[in-house]
């Protein structure tokens, strides 16, 4: 009893064991060193927690911020302000937060404003924030009544109950801690799952249900909050501010800082801004070409080692992954109300002048599942594209019961109960695969407030247990990266994954591609079950007119982006029509 106590008071400990030996460390340099070399520790701590910022929205959810620098220099004029403002109105103090604040909600609103217009915007994203600071190095200077202009603002008082040379290290130093085992705790929590999630494969994402546009709003505000706050340390630390607090400059080393010491790690991020800035200080003063050197090992680490330093440290003391969490059941989901019913009203979709989709009439009424067949070209995998939001619809509307999706995005169709398995298999491919389920079940499930609590993470259904009984292959492999599966297996994890939410209406595009005849078996029975036990529909493209005999039910016939036919498979396999067409000839 008492080995199993110790063992889990690790168990718990472990990830929290960076944040305790960054405390250690931090704690004992004052000691081991003196008071100028923790001044100067101080200042690369306070570059470090900004640094964190760019680390988590480029090492985690993938895209890569050039312009930091901006909200680490708002932060620093804020508090610089309205530490000088309280030196005669005391008043101003309760302001302090707003240092913070502003600088966020300026972040969530551009990734908001460039995001929500196209969730591909990454390079946009960072020449937009290379601009952006490159005005707010023009406004500083410029605007020199309350900036101080090039001179920058200077005569800034201390924070109350801080004294700069001495006793802020130990804020900045108890921050540094505060937001290394934040980062850490949220990238472990299911929200963290989310934001690896969208910076592997953000299409999956948004195909779930999930506002990628919002959650990637979101994490750009939290990297802002981060650097305002650093600002606001900065400020104090130093007593002046100066343009070049968000200049291109500071934000090029932001970058070099979060590659050199891992983007992917908070406490790494941290540590190349402390090692390499604390480093280029003392070159600066013993060597002419410091920054070529500087330059070289960001190369150097560019090259051979993506994961910085940080990555090192993992490879050697990562230890054996934690034990997998007890299973508790998810949350259940509301039944649906009414029948589904969807309709293809003349829905017109073309790309770069080529008709794909032309007048594309069909009806799908009630649970059941339909394939939808036609040779190469004929706009079957389009269809599906046009009702997911994938391809602009020009004519025509698309209706779900009573709703017109037709140009709705993929995470709005999502919410209406549709679920898509892609052609290729999609999963998140270095998460493990009992990850790609658990998003899977968060979908509809997971709020806001428990996407930052353990227990969804230990989350299934049980339908989730039914469909693994079908597939023993990944319940066997349920801790491996998903991206390591044969492709057969990864076509039963995407299938799974599908179906987890309990869609109304499922859209399977070639489920059997790539399988070998006892594969093919197993899954239709699959679908066929899965199908009847949540009461959906299901549309099914195959090419295989075997497995279309197998699967049963209706069956579309598409040519040239429009409906052909449509009834059983006898009465399709006798159509002069799809005959003709499928031998090659015309209608």
């Amino acid at each position: 009893m008492v080995f199993s106590d110790v063992a889990d008071t690790v168990i718990l400990a472990k990830p929290f064991a960076a944040p305790l030996a960054l405390a250690a460390a931090l704690i004992a340099l004052p000691f081991a060193s003196n008071e100028f070399v923790a001044y100067q520790i101080a200042l690369f701590l306070i570059y470090g927690m900004a640094t964190q910022g760019v680390a988590l929205c480029w090492g985690r959810l993938g895209f890569l911020p050039l312009g930091h620098a901006l909200f680490f220099g708002l932060g620093a004029y804020l508090t610089g302000g309205m530490l000088k403002a309280a030196e005669q109105q005391s008043a101003w103090f309760a302001g302090l937060p707003l240092a913070l604040l502003l600088p966020a909600a300026l972040a969530y609103g551009v990734a908001r404003l460039i995001f929500a217009r196209s969730h591909r915007s990454g390079p946009f994203f960072s020449l937009i924030t290379l601009a952006m600071t490159m005005l707010g190095f023009l406004a500083a200077q410029q605007w020199s009544d309350l900036t101080g202009g090039f001179n920058g603002m200077a005569g800034i008082p201390d924070l109350p109950g801080t004294e700069r040379y001495s006793t802020l290290y130990w804020l900045v130093a108890a921050c540094a801690v505060v937001t290394t085992a934040l980062l850490g705790l949220l990238y472990r929590r299911p929200l963290g799952v989310l934001w690896s999630a969208i910076a592997l494969n953000e299409d999956r994402l948004q195909l779930f249900g999930f506002a990628t546009d919002r959650m990637k709003a979101n994490a750009y505000a939290l990297s802002a909050l981060l650097a305002a706050g650093a600002g606001g340390l900065f400020a104090a630390h130093q007593g002046i501010v100066t343009p070049l607090t968000m200049g291109f400059v500071l934000s090029t080393e932001f970058v070099i800082w979060a590659a050199v010491g891992g983007k992917a790690s908070p406490l790494g991020a941290l540590l190349g801004a402390v090692l390499v800035g604390y480093a280029s200080s003392e070159l600066r003063d013993h060597f002419s070409y410091w920054e070529v050197l500087v330059g070289l090992l960001f190369i150097g680490v560019v090259r051979f080692l993506p994961d910085g330093v940080a990555g090192i440290g993992a490879r050697f003391f990562g230890g054996a992954p934690g034990t997998a969490p007890q299973p508790v059941m998810a949350p259940a989901l509301p039944k649906p109300r009414q029948a589904l019913s969807l309709s293809f009203e003349s829905v017109a979709c073309g790309q770069g002048g080529v008709k794909i989709l032309d007048g594309l009439t069909l009806r799908l009424q009630g649970p059941g599942i339909r394939c939808v067949i036609g040779p190469n070209g004929a706009g079957k995998t389009s269809t599906f594209n046009a009702m997911t939001g994938r391809l602009p619809v020009r004519a025509g509307r698309i209706v779900l019961d009573d709703t017109d999706i037709s140009g709705a995005t993929a995470w709005r169709v999502a919410r209406h109960g549709v679920g898509r398995k892609m052609q290729i298999p999609s999963v998140f491919g270095s998460l493990s695969v009992r990850q790609n389920l658990g998003i899977a079940l968060w979908v509809a499930r997971l709020r806001p407030s428990m996407s930052l609590t353990r227990a969804p993470l230990a989350w299934h259904s049980a339908l989730q247990d039914e469909l693994l009984q079908q597939f023993p292959a990944l319940k066997e492999r349920m801790d491996e990266p998903a991206g390591s599966l044969s492709q057969g297996q990864r076509q039963a994890l995407e299938f799974v994954m599908t179906v987890l939410p309990e869609p109304r209406l499922v859209l399977l595009d070639e489920p059997c591609a790539g399988l070998s005849p006892a594969e093919t078996h197993q899954m239709i029975a699959t679908i066929r079950a899965a199908i009847t036990a949540l009461d959906a529909a299901a549309l099914v493209i195959e090419h295989d007119i075997s497995a279309v005999a197998a699967i049963g039910g209706d069956v579309f016939v598409l040519h040239q982006g429009r409906l052909l036919a449509q009834g059983d498979l006898a009465t399709i396999q006798a159509n002069p029509a799809v005959r003709a067409v499928y031998a090659g000839g015309r209608k």
